[in-house]
């Protein structure tokens, strides 16, 4: 499947402060200074930069907030919108693989994740193509009313039927953004199968 290869603004606390994974407290507050100094905007700084560090340190520094993004590696404040909404398609495709109770090795968990969006595309595009051909027909029957009274009743009807699909129409087409970002955030990974044993011959 080709995407367009959205990009992803997931912030990395940790890389952005430059400690490790376990840093404690007195680490990361000794890191947000060192790096606030020249990142501040009346240093000099860059704004965008020092928001993230900000953002980076109050994370790191809330248990909470720090656990969630340890355990799923998204925060929904480090997180551009289109981005989490990918990632939370995707926390939807790994609880799947969580549940599956086939072995570790036997099947490829990536593999099937790229499939099941490479579905939902075509189904979506599908779907988009069926409400096209449905507000055709209604224009159709738009333009084949012959004599209109002043209050169009059926004018505005059919008008808002239009309307409604056209919605449906923009919806469907975001669906598709975020399956498509959902797609980049899986490029570069890869799943080691168990070898096949060869069988015994008879």
């Amino acid at each position: 499947m080709e995407t367009s290869k959205p990009s992803t603004t997931v912030i990395d606390p940790y890389k952005t402060l430059g400690v490790s994974r376990d840093a404690d407290g007195a680490t990361i507050k000794s890191a947000y200074r060192k790096h606030a100094k020249s990142a501040h905007p009346d240093a000099g700084g860059d704004v965008d930069a020092f928001s993230r560090l900000t953002a980076s340190y109050e994370l790191l520094l809330d248990p909470v907030r720090r656990k969630i993004y340890d355990d799923t590696g998204y925060d929904p404040q480090l997180t551009d919108a289109k981005d989490l909404e990918g990632l939370l398609m995707l926390d939807t495709l790994v609880n799947e693989i969580i549940l599956d109770e086939r072995q570790p090795g036997s099947f490829d968990p990536v593999a099937a994740m790229r499939r099941r969006l490479t579905d939902k595309i075509v189904n979506t595009r599908f779907h988009i193509l069926e409400l096209e051909r449905h507000r055709g027909r209604i224009r159709n029957h738009m333009d084949r009313i012959g004599r209109r009274p002043e209050s169009d009743v059926l004018g505005r009807m059919l008008n808002a039927r239009c309307d409604a699909i056209a919605d449906a129409i923009g919806k469907a087409e975001a669906e598709i953004k975020v399956i498509e970002q959902a797609y980049s955030m899986l490029e570069g990974y890869s799943y080691e199968l168990e070898a096949e044993t060869p069988k015994a011959a008879e």
